[in-house]
This record gives C-alpha cells, sequence and structure tokens, in this order.
C-alpha cells in the first residue's frame, strides 16, 4: 500500500523541527516530544526503503530537501547535545535525566540504561543515512560528494567502537564512564541496515555473539546473561519491570536485525527462516493471531508486556520475506 506509506512520510516531514521528528504525539492542543535520537535517522532509512519499493522519485524529491536539512542539523547540533563530533565523524548525544534511544526506560527522574555518549547503532544509522543520501542526490542530479566524503568519515571512526578482546562493538564509546562494554544488541543494526561500516569479519563476529549469548527463541535479550546487572525476569511493580526492561528482556523485535545480519554474513536464508519459526508458533499462545511485546530472559520464557506489539508483527513478517526473496 505505497499511496498510505507516501501519507506518512509526508506528514512526517511536515513535524521536522531544529532537524528531528518527535517521538511522541500527544492530545490535541499539545507540543510534539522530540526526546529521540534515533527515530528522525529511521525516518531517512524509511524513505530509503519506501524509494526502493517503488521508485517513486516525485516523492522522493518532494522529501529530499528535508532530509538534506536533517543531515545539515545533526551535523553541527540541535537539542539534547546531539551533534557530529568532527574529530571521528560519530554521533554524539545525551543529557542527565533524559532518555534518548529505543532504550528509553524511566522511572522518575532515573533514566535505567543512561546512555550518554555515541551509542553504536545511532552512529550505524548515521553512517546509513549519508551513504543512503549520497544515493539520493545522484538519483536526483544533486552533488553527492559531501555526503560520499563525510560517510567516509564515519565509517574510519566507527572502528573505534570495535573490541578486538571480545570481539564484538563497544555499545558506547565516549560516554561518562568511558567505553561500555556491555554486550548488548544494538551493534546488530551496524550489519542489518543496508550500508554497514563494518568489515565482513567484523561482522560475522558480532552475529555469533549476539547468537551465543543474545538469541532465543523469541527474540533477543537486551543484555547478556553473563553481565552482572542483567535481569531474567520481567515482573513485580513499575519499579521493577522498568529495571528489567533493557537489562535482559526479550523483545520480540530485535529477531528482525538478527536475522537481517545473519542472512548478510552466512547468505543461508533456509537457517536464517529457522529463527522465525517459533515467534510464528508463538501466534497460537498467547495473543492469538499476534505477536507479544517481550519475554523473560530466562527460560521458560514466558511472554510479556502487549499480547500484540505492531514492531514484533513487522519485523516477522519483513524478515519472513526477506527470506523467501533469497531463495
Amino acid at each position: 500500500r505505497p499511496e498510505i506509506a507516501a501519507s506518512i512520510l509526508r506528514t512526517y516531514a511536515q513535524f521536522v523541527d531544529q532537524g528531528m521528528i518527535p517521538n511522541r504525539f500527544p492530545d490535541k492542543g499539545e507540543h510534539p516530544e522530540y526526546n529521540t535520537v534515533d527515530a528522525t535517522l529511521w525516518y531517512v532509512e524509511a524513505v530509503r526503503a519506501y524509494y526502493q519499493a517503488t521508485g517513486d522519485q516525485e516523492l522522493l524529491r518532494q522529501l529530499y530537501p528535508v532530509l538534506a536539512e536533517i543531515i545539515r542539523w545533526y551535523r553541527r547540533g540541535t537539542r539534547y547535545n546531539i551533534a557530529m563530533d568532527e574529530t571521528d565523524g560519530l554521533l554524539y548525544a545525551g543529557e542527565e535525566g533524559i532518555q534518548l534511544t529505543w532504550m528509553d526506560a524511566k522511572v522518575g527522574n532515573w533514566v535505567v540504561t543512561h546512555r550518554i555518549g555515541k551509542p553504536v547503532e545511532i552512529s550505524a544509522l548515521w553512517y546509513n543515512a549519508l551513504m543512503t543520501m549520497a544515493e539520493f542526490a545522484e538519483v536526483l542530479g544533486e552533488d553527492r560528494d559531501d555526503y560520499q566524503t563525510l560517510a567516509q568519515k564515519v565509517k574510519k571512526g566507527f572502528q573505534r567502537f570495535w573490541n578486538a578482546n571480545m570481539g564484538y562493538c563497544y555499545d558506547i564509546v565516549d560516554g561518562p564512564d568511558g567505553p561500555d562494554g556491555k554486550l548488548r544488541p544494538n551493534q546488530l543494526f551496524a550489519i542489518s541496515l543496508p550500508h554497514s561500516p563494518l568489515t565482513p569479519e567484523q561482522q560475522r563476529s558480532v552475529v555469533d555473539a549476539c547468537a551465543r549469548h543474545l538469541l532465543t527463541a523469541h527474540g533477543l535479550r537486551t543484555l547478556s546473561p553473563d553481565d552482572e546487572a542483567y535481569i531474567g525476569h520481567y515482573g513485580g511493580d513499575q519499579l521493577k519491570r522498568d529495571s528489567a526492561y533493557h537489562q535482559g528482556t526479550v523483545w520480540a523485535w530485535l529477531i528482525g536485525p538478527f536475522v537481517t545480519a545473519h542472512l548478510r554474513v552466512y547468505n543461508d536464508p533456509d537457517v536464517a527462516r529457522s529463527f522465525l519459526r517459533p515467534l510464528i508458533q508463538h501466534m497460537v499462545d498467547h495473543g492469538v493471531g499476534t505477536i507479544s511485546e517481550i519475554f523473560d530472559g530466562d527460560a521458560p520464557f514466558t511472554p510479556r508486556g502487549c499480547i500484540a506489539q505492531a514492531w514484533s508483527v513487522a519485523e516477522v513478517l519483513r524478515t519472513w520475506q526477506l527470506t523467501e526473496s533469497e531463495t
């Protein structure tokens, strides 16, 4: 339904402010909330995916100035200290008391996963956005050189995330406490997005590490069970639940980037699809006909949270189709 997708993309473009799209549209009469660093970069990827599916140059030409504005703001700086570091090309984001990434659990003034610094998936999205803009510029007859040059700078700087001793990426660099070596699934986006800043050897090493420590039958844990901060059960009052939300809880939607990354590294559609089958079977054992939001990190991986979660469903559908197209 490309006409609906186009309408959504046009609508979001109207709300771009200081290079950012809203994280949340509140009730009528209230102002949109812009506390997100990743959503705007995902918007660029959404336009790319739409164009790949439709070849709609008319919409691409309409949105290109908005996308260029996004890149300019992110480069020079916008809200919440979101800005590109000119020394390495990576994106810095964050200030005390504000949650900006998808790991956004907050209890009162306590941000559970305080990811101030340069989160790995944000710079992966940034690199992907710059490479995408270079491609769009070429399609539209615009100058692509600046985007291409900047992307290469980011790609070189991205090697700062590589933890050679562990064989996977730091979750954050240049944070208040130095590099964060916790094994989380966020680094998978540096492989699953169309443009990867990692070498093929690094890509495989990341996929293997995530498969060993994070992969379950119903998605990926948000933290390795080997970590002292790991919480394997999601339950109790709001404080206990939110404390576990991104500290080991399994998210079904994360199966999408894992399957995409695995397919890229191993090029085996049958194995990639095998990771999706347990979630297909899950559709008859909890929220019938749909897929849950989250699961316990510990066996038996009890479903928790919403019984029907849009991005859980969407990522399973997207990657199931992806494995079909590769056969």
